[in-house]
């Protein structure tokens, strides 16, 4: 059995506050980043890259009252959890999922972080060689929210996340772009694996509840059971709420990792909500 888990053990070894994100201050010009996917490949901070990053962490010192993590599996559809969601004071969403054109009652719309996987700029927005418009309009439903990218887990993140940095930029988005620390994702692979994960890679979900653990007094998760029948009404679901994409076999432990989750809701670590958020209401007669 694993170790009874609390916050404090995971920030005394990842120290998410300070690490998760890349910072001046934390990755000085000239140093040295070992990137986390492959760990042969190493990046040279020189001062194209440096000029990207934030002076400093944008989390350091700051604790927030109440976290919502957002996953995107399917039983988030017709939840009505929007509101839920939106009542939280900082709301973490993961690889821009849909928050408007009727979804938002189910997921909500309020986001203050989202990240982004490159292989969705590479398949959606063609690496953001062509026209960067439709990125830059997709950004826009995440007013001005912090957007994570994984720049130095895999060569081949680090072109395409520059120029999502760039296209930011250059568009004026009110989005701030930021890059996961592969040092901070590297001690974490090394926390659940200690934890009982071993994958091949963390989920962005998983990384994500990990930083809501360090940054937030309570944390709450939404869309995450990844199993294709709801719990309570035993209906279908699609894989994810606005999809019925499947996910790549044998990255992530999905299972593996919820067993966790569920055993630190247990703990009263979190809060892991996996019903409806409200009865449906009876339609009102006149």
């Amino acid at each position: 059995t694993t170790a009874s888990f609390m916050p404090q053990q995971l920030s005394s070894r990842c120290h998410g506050l300070d690490k998760a994100i890349i910072s001046q201050m934390n990755t000085p010009l000239g140093s040295k980043l070992v990137y986390d996917g492959e760990k042969k490949r190493t990046a040279q901070i020189n001062a194209e890259f440096f000029s990207t990053f934030p002076k400093v962490s944008p989390f350091s010192n700051k604790t927030r009252a109440s976290c919502a993590v957002v996953g995107n599996g399917g039983i988030l559809a017709n939840s009505q959890c929007g509101k839920m969601i939106d009542s939280a004071e900082f709301v973490i969403r993961c690889n821009l999922p849909p928050v408007s054109d009727g979804y938002e009652k189910h997921v909500g719309s309020k986001t203050n972080l989202v990240t982004v996987n490159p292989s969705i700029l590479l398949d959606k927005y063609g690496s953001l060689m062509k026209r960067r418009r439709p990125f830059v309009e997709k950004l826009s439903n995440y007013g001005d929210s912090m957007m994570l990218l994984p720049a130095f887990s895999y060569g081949m993140n680090t072109p395409v996340s520059l120029r999502a940095f760039y296209t930011t930029e250059d568009f004026k988005s009110p989005i701030r772009p930021l890059f996961l620390n592969p040092q901070y994702l590297e001690s974490l692979a090394d926390f659940w694996k200690s934890q009982g994960v071993k994958a091949l890679r963390l989920s962005s979900g998983i990384m994500m509840t990990s930083l809501a653990l360090e940054i937030c007094d309570n944390v709450h998760l939404y869309g995450f059971w990844p199993f294709s029948i709801h719990p309570h009404s035993f209906q279908d679901l699609s894989n994810h709420y606005y999809d019925n994409k499947p996910a790549k076999k044998n990255v992530h432990a999905m299972p593996t990792e919820f067993n966790l989750l569920l055993k630190l809701h247990t703990q009263g670590v979190l809060q892991l909500h996996l019903g409806d958020c409200e009865p449906a209401q009876p339609e009102q007669t006149s």
